[in-house]
């Protein structure tokens, strides 16, 4: 088993124990019995005289085989895969997000919360068609317990306002709730361990429209490796709603000259909601 699902499996296992529902199975085996002492191996027979030797039967008729898709034919990103383990045991009926706060509790299943000030857990309405999901808590984040609300989150709440929306209209909320020491990427253990929550999350929302601010919420959400600008501005489908991945807004800070192609992936999301560029 690959380190990134024993580590999902793991935080399953955990995940299932505070909710209750360990232990997941009994062994019910017999005790072995003592194992007997081996007998001697009898003396070995006299050499029997050789037979003659058959002859060969004719090798099968060839079948012929259907020719290997180059790797540059498969699409970018693969369709989602069938529904495992994880998708079934992240919904839960009749979840709401303050259940899920509460399943969240005081957090320490792993070494984010070692250095955290407080969990960051998310913020908007309840019933938003359109989510944002970022990567992760940064030092603002960390101190009021809100997402986004850093020089990023800023940027982030021009962005909604361009659309002509507000911050109560949409959803906000991250992979990870507890913010990475020095502001580094989500380990992928970190990942497997919270990223449930946020399944349960976007579940209890339903919204029509997930939007990945960056390359660490689009590969958590879509199973991929790969890059964001392999993937930026493309239409997924993600149990029930689209999804479409773009810039972080800490990527525009150091990066203006990419806020067009933002603008461009929004104005994609505001077509499919229905609404229209707010009027200066």
């Amino acid at each position: 088993m690959d380190p990134s699902t024993l580590a999902r499996l793991e935080a399953w296992l955990r995940y299932g124990e505070d909710l209750g529902l360990a232990p997941y199975f009994l062994n019910r085996a017999p005790n072995s019995a003592p194992m007997a002492t081996a007998a001697p191996a009898p003396a070995a027979p006299a050499p029997l005289a050789a037979k003659p030797k058959a002859a060969p039967l004719p090798a099968p008729p060839a079948v012929p085989t259907r020719a290997a898709t180059p790797t540059s034919a498969l699409p970018l990103i693969p369709h989602p895969p069938a529904r495992s383990l994880f998708d079934v045991s992240d919904r839960i009926e009749n979840d709401t997000l303050p259940r899920i706060r509460d399943d969240i509790g005081d957090c320490t299943r792993c070494r984010l919360h070692q250095a955290r000030t407080q969990i960051v857990y998310g913020v908007g309405n309840p019933k938003a068609e359109l989510v944002f999901v970022g990567e992760g808590p940064g030092h603002d984040e960390d101190v009021q317990g809100e997402p986004f609300v850093g020089r990023a989150g800023k940027l982030l709440t021009q962005m909604i306002e361009a659309m002509s929306l507000r911050r109560e209209d949409v959803y906000i909320c991250n992979v990870v709730k507890c913010r990475p020491p020095e502001n580094r990427l989500p380990e992928k253990d970190e990942i497997a361990t919270c990223s449930p929550f946020l399944f349960r999350q976007l579940a209890a929302i339903q919204p029509k429209v997930i939007c990945c601010l960056g390359a660490c919420a689009a590969q958590t959400l879509l199973e991929t490796n790969q890059g964001i600008s392999r993937f930026r501005g493309e239409w997924f489908d993600f149990r029930g709603s689209k999804l479409i991945a773009t810039y972080h807004p800490a990527y525009l800070l150091r990066n203006p000259n990419a806020k067009s192609e933002v603008w461009k992936d929004l104005q994609k999301v505001m077509s499919l909601l229905g609404l229209q560029p707010r009027k200066r």
